[in-house]
């Protein structure tokens, strides 16, 4: 009798979700097979791989997508499950006849920055080995906010443009009409080329959505990648700011003064919803997530993506600026009992990543920080079929947030850390694009969406009874 395992390895993640910019998507399997573990730091863009060598399995992915997997057992042997999310691999195990082994908390995150290894040995099942691939050195910048702005908002525009030359759709003006459209803010403070002085492109091109609020992050994105469209010589004319407004949300006044005030008020585009239509139980289901704060920003999140696909049917490209708030620790400490501002500054990648692997509260199911949380971004633009991109989220970006020296620019002051923000993103995006950029206080985007009193209204805000009803999704 042949007494071996037979191992099977089930890949349900969509090849066409891979946008990997400088390499083929076999190139960086081979990568993560053969290591080390830092080489997978050289894969640029957005990507969830696995790579197969015999019995070892090797997960990556990068921070702007989930990646999840579940080891199921077979009387010939283990079969590795992994997928983008919990229903889906639930499905596969109901069709294998295996759904009775399964629970959504056995399934595991392949945590952002990390190879996952895993060995298909049977049982029983030696834990996963993580291995980091990026380690970010802190500290490493100077307190010349100037320098830091320029640095960090720098590294932005760079996987902006590496993103547009990625994406390959826009045909780019002739360099006479190029010309033409940078020198477009001789006849408006917009910067806004005329349709004459555009010249047109020679076929057509994706048009680009950026999520849009007026707060820094998504400011500074639409800002830069508007700079960058004309750099590279193509039409800006793609470009909209789509905003939404349910009932009454603040953010649409906040949206129109930024745009207004550097005269690009054309490209503001207003998504107005109903609050009626806010179904906390749906977005419960498509962000598999039970946190509160990220459903209600998921929730905001399906409301504006549902709004731009009924206007647009084929709508593809949508950017947004999470990520942001990790990248230079802006999130009201005084919320989480957790949390000190020393705990915040001397953390490396603390709300990228949460406490880290090894530490009693990271979640083996979901990850922690921003790997844990960038469901409520990806999850609703998949649901309605967009394909997203935050630059905030490029290791080359977070590189430089984690450079600066916050402890000697804050002194542990939190008020001075809740500033330094603005005066980095603003500082950056004048050195880059020449505008000088309104800055708002901070604001979540479900707060800005709807008023808070009218989001109270809506929904419970109860962790306890959203983990309820997500459960009750598999019974």
């Amino acid at each position: 009798m042949n007494s071996e395992y037979v191992e099977e390895v089930v890949d349900l993640t969509e090849p066409s979700a891979q946008r990997i910019l400088n390499m083929t998507v076999e190139q960086a399997r081979t990568l993560i097979r053969r290591g080390p573990a830092e080489a997978v730091r050289h894969i640029e863009g957005s990507f969830a791989l696995i790579a197969r060598e015999g019995k070892v399995v090797r997960l990556a992915r990068s921070l702007d997508r989930p990646m999840r997997y579940f080891l199921a057992k077979r009387h010939q042997g283990p079969a590795l499950i992994v997928a983008d999310r919990i229903d889906g691999i639930w499905a596969w195990l109901k069709q294998a006849g295996l759904d009775a082994q399964f629970h959504p908390s056995y399934t595991r995150m392949v945590p952002a920055h990390h190879v996952v290894q895993i060995h298909l040995v049977g049982c029983p099942d030696p834990d996963p080995i993580y291995e980091r691939f990026f380690t970010p050195r802190r500290n490493a910048l100077s307190t010349d906010l100037d320098e830091i702005g320029a640095r960090y908002i720098g590294a932005l525009a760079d996987e902006i443009a590496k993103w547009l030359r990625g994406i390959d759709n826009g045909a780019p003006l002739s360099p006479t009409a190029a010309r033409a459209a940078a020198a477009g803010r001789d006849n408006s403070a917009a910067g806004v080329p005329s349709a004459a002085a555009a010249g047109g492109a020679t076929r057509a091109a994706e048009p680009i959505g950026v999520c849009f609020s007026g707060g820094i992050d998504s400011g500074a994105v639409f800002l830069v990648l508007y700079h960058c469209l004309l750099k590279l010589g193509l039409n800006p004319a793609r470009l909209k700011a789509f905003t939404l407004c349910v009932q009454d949300g603040p953010d649409l006044d906040q949206a129109k003064t930024f745009l207004e005030r550097l005269g690009l008020g054309l490209f503001l585009e207003l998504i107005e919803a109903n609050p009626t239509s806010l179904d906390a139980l749906e977005t419960i289901r498509v962000v598999e997530d039970y946190k509160p704060l990220d459903v209600e920003c998921a929730l905001m999140g399906i409301t504006l993506c549902r709004g731009i696909r009924r206007r647009y049917p084929d709508w593809k490209f949508l950017v947004d600026g999470d990520g942001g708030d990790e990248n230079l620790k802006d999130y009201p400490i005084e919320e989480n009992p957790e949390l000190t501002i020393r705990s915040v500054v001397n953390n490396r990648l603390l709300y990228q990543e949460g406490w880290g692997l090894g530490t009693i509260k990271h979640s083996l199911t979901y990850s922690g920080g921003l790997s844990r949380s960038y469901t409520r971004t990806y999850a609703p633009g998949r649901y309605f079929h967009f394909e997203g991109f935050s630059p905030f989220t490029r290791p080359n970006v977070i590189e430089q947030a984690e450079g600066i020296p916050f402890t000697a620019l804050t002194g542990y002051d939190v008020g001075k850390l809740y500033q330094l923000k603005g005066d980095i993103v603003r500082r950056g995006v004048k050195a880059l694009t020449g505008f000088e950029m309104p800055i708002f206080p901070k604001r979540r985007f479900q707060h800005g969406a709807l008023r808070v009193d009218h989001l109270r209204q809506r929904l419970s805000g109860c962790e306890a009874e959203y983990r309820k009803q997500f459960l009750g999704l598999y019974n």
